[in-house]
């Protein structure tokens, strides 16, 4: 058995649940949600667990600070080096500061401006990649070798996993029991500790990670039980556009998720207008990706208790203006 194994069946919900102690004085308890326009469309009692407005705008600082706090003091010293397409990295980035921790972040020379912007805000050195060109993984090991800094992945860590899990173990506390749990995918963090925290507090609840169509290495994985690859997908949903799968998220959504689906970047745009206009929420594509499956009809949800993790809201509203401009869709409309 190889270590991401042996880590992945060892975690459990009692590490969520400590990582929830051990950070939930530093974090928002977000707000949970509903739509009567929503359960109309759909049939179904749809609860939104709304991380778009949580600090950074983003569930990530939950598994960033309780990454970040469980560093010995020596290695903390040394600093921490992330890669990320934005909202990891200014999770690490605010967490960094917070804890007096240095902080550098790989990104993408084309990432977001308002993701780049508050990456900088929070105190972190950025560092530029071509998503085309080498792996930022190969880039960040080599800054933390020169820097004899730590390594905090943005998905592929047991205290990552852990944190991110807080936020479904938030939401059914708050809704009680749930038949549906849609979730995100990029590299498997959230959706995986939300699928230990779903069957751990609510069982039977089936939990369905939702990623872009453009990007399904992780559908594909789930399918065939053998880990898939994409390179440099082309989707707005930009927070999904990891290569696959972790070594360690990989064997947890096989144990742990029910279903995979994916949407079009058509049907993401149609749900953040949506979710924008009916709901006064203001999401980014990655983070419309389980809404969007629901409101397209993916799941047989009608007469049933679902629940959506809403993952982020940071977006470039000049680029949500023109994509909506250039759109050839229609918005979709209350029933």
């Amino acid at each position: 058995m190889t270590v991401a194994h042996a880590q992945a069946e060892a975690l459990g919900f009692d590490d969520i649940a400590r990582a929830h102690e051990r950070i939930r004085r530093d974090i928002r308890r977000t707000p949970v949600l509903t739509s009567s326009s929503v359960d109309a469309r759909t049939g179904a009692q749809v609860f939104f667990k709304c991380e778009n407005l949580q600090r950074t705008g983003a569930f990530k600082i939950r598994g960033a600070l309780n990454a970040l706090s469980q560093l010995r003091r020596e290695d903390a010293a040394q600093g921490v080096v992330t890669y990320s397409s934005g909202n990891h990295g200014q999770a690490i980035a605010l967490a960094g500061r917070q804890l007096g921790i240095r902080t550098t972040i790989v990104m993408p020379s084309n990432v977001a401006a308002v993701k780049l912007e508050a990456t900088r805000a929070y105190g972190a050195q950025v560092v530029h990649y071509d998503p085309a060109g080498e792996p930022r993984e190969a880039i960040a090991e080599r800054l933390a070798v020169a820097q004899g800094a730590t390594i905090i992945p943005p998905f592929d860590h047991p205290h990552v996993v852990a944190g991110q899990g807080t936020a479904a173990k938030e939401l059914i506390e708050e809704t009680g029991a749930l038949d549906y749990l849609f979730a995100p995918c990029g590299g498997g963090g959230l959706l995986s500790g939300s699928a230990i925290s779903a069957h751990h507090l609510s069982p039977g609840c089936r939990v369905i990670g939702v990623e872009p169509l453009a990007g399904d290495d992780a559908t594909r994985s789930f399918r065939t039980r053998t880990l898939q690859r994409v390179h440099n997908p082309q989707t707005i949903a930009d927070g999904a556009r990891t290569a696959s799968l972790g070594s360690l998220t990989f064997p947890l959504l096989l144990r742990h998720v029910d279903d995979m689906l994916t949407v079009n970047d058509p049907e993401l745009l149609n749900c953040m207008f949506f979710l924008w206009e009916r709901m006064k929420l203001l999401v980014e594509p990655t983070g419309a990706l389980g809404a969007a499956a629901v409101l397209a009809g993916l799941a047989p949800v009608r007469g049933r208790r679902v629940g959506v993790i809403v993952s982020g809201g940071n977006v470039d509203l000049g680029w949500a203006l023109s994509a909506r401009n250039a759109s050839d869709t229609t918005l979709i409309q209350e029933s």
